[in-house]
């Protein structure tokens, strides 16, 4: 059963990674798949070619629709002879919407992965394709989401599917797992000493991320532990404007292929996303890493934490940073059984098989239904 995943891009995104994850540990035998990119290849194009999985790119650009691409697309379906479009994001769950008026037979997936978006912090057009989305969302054969709360918020505006689908991220827990190495050699490369704490924050600059909160509370938390560093990682960190109080202690690394090593030196991972994550996938990571979290209360952070970390309430500095500083006063000890607690709610909960062995049953229920 051949699935085609459509995806906007391929960059080291949230959803991008978790179709990354999928499709190499899917049965291949089973479930060959092939992934579409409506612009480039850069970022996992690479990594999907040489772990065997055929890549196409579409070459669109950013915001500009293509006609040629539609039409390229419908030739890859016409070769390929899929059994299941599985779209990936908005603007793919359109172009989908699209081809499949001209593929009867073929069921699609549309698959959400974010909750309360902020649209008015996007450009207008993407406020359209949602529209359009919602009243178009009786055509797929199903709705995946990642997180309960993406489901409600996309309820809420409009969408009414034949059938949803909650299946919430999967994380490899052998890549990604507490490693005594990798610690030791990021503090040194970071010039980062055992007995300090290192608070770390990986997600790309946008503004559902909302590093200005990261940063302002990475400022009070600097003024209350003078032993305290901070990390971020992720694209454009490297252009922030780093606070007076944080220089040398607050290291900007941009985007990285090799998180899974980055994570087990910090002491705590934060995450300060002021709206939009439905299942945010490093929250996960970094929970497989034995590494307790810190998240605002945004999209279903709060279930997945439960109680291995902390949640606050998004945009608030304050409670973000007291809650920082109450993890560092509790000690080392403390953190470490939270870090246990952590990856053993991954393992029972999220492990990629349990995750991929929900999408082959779903695609194999949707066989045949076009």
């Amino acid at each position: 059963m051949k699935i085609l995943h459509l995806i906007t891009g391929l960059s080291r995104g949230g959803a991008e990674t978790m179709l990354a994850r999928l499709v190499t540990h899917m049965d291949r035998a089973r479930f060959p798949s092939l992934v579409v990119s409506l612009s480039d290849e850069t970022g996992l194009g690479p990594e999907l070619r040489q772990a065997g999985i055929p890549v196409f790119a579409l070459g669109m650009r950013r915001g500009r629709p293509s006609a040629t691409a539609i039409l390229r697309l419908r030739e890859i379906i016409r070769r390929e002879r899929p059994h299941l479009l599985q779209t990936w994001l908005y603007h793919a769950d359109l172009l989908g919407l699209l081809v499949s008026a001209f593929s009867p037979g073929l069921p699609m997936v549309w698959n959400l992965r974010c909750s309360n978006m902020d649209l008015a912090e996007y450009s207008w057009p993407t406020r359209a394709v949602r529209h359009v989305l919602a009243r178009a969302s009786r055509r797929p054969a199903a709705v995946i989401v990642n997180s309960e709360a993406g489901r409600r918020h996309h309820a809420a505006l409009g969408y009414v599917p034949r059938r949803w689908e909650l299946i919430p991220n999967g994380f490899d827990t052998e890549q990604f797992r507490p490693d005594a190495a990798a610690r030791a050699a990021w503090r040194e490369r970071l010039g980062i000493g055992e007995a300090q704490s290192l608070i770390g924050m990986v997600a790309r600059v946008d503004p559902m991320k909302d590093h200005a909160t990261f940063l302002a509370a990475a400022s009070r938390i600097g003024a209350a532990h003078a032993e305290a560093c901070f990390v971020l990682a992720g694209r454009g960190t490297e252009t922030l404007a780093v606070p007076s109080g944080l220089a040398g202690r607050l290291h900007a690394l941009g985007e990285r292929d090799d998180i899974a090593t980055l994570l087990p030196s910090l002491d705590l991972l934060v995450l300060s996303s002021a709206f939009g994550e439905g299942f945010s996938n490093v929250v996960g990571e970094a929970m497989a890493c034995g590494i307790p979290c810190i998240a605002s209360d945004v999209g279903d952070a709060a279930s997945i934490i439960a109680d291995c970390g902390t949640i606050v309430p998004p945009r608030d500095p304050s409670a973000l940073a007291d809650a920082v500083i109450d993890w560092l006063g509790r000690g080392e000890d403390f953190r470490r059984r939270a870090g246990d607690a952590a990856r053993r709610r991954i393992l029972e909960h999220y492990a990629i098989a349990v995750v991929v062995e929900a999408y082959q049953r779903l695609y194999q229920t949707l066989a045949g239904q076009g």
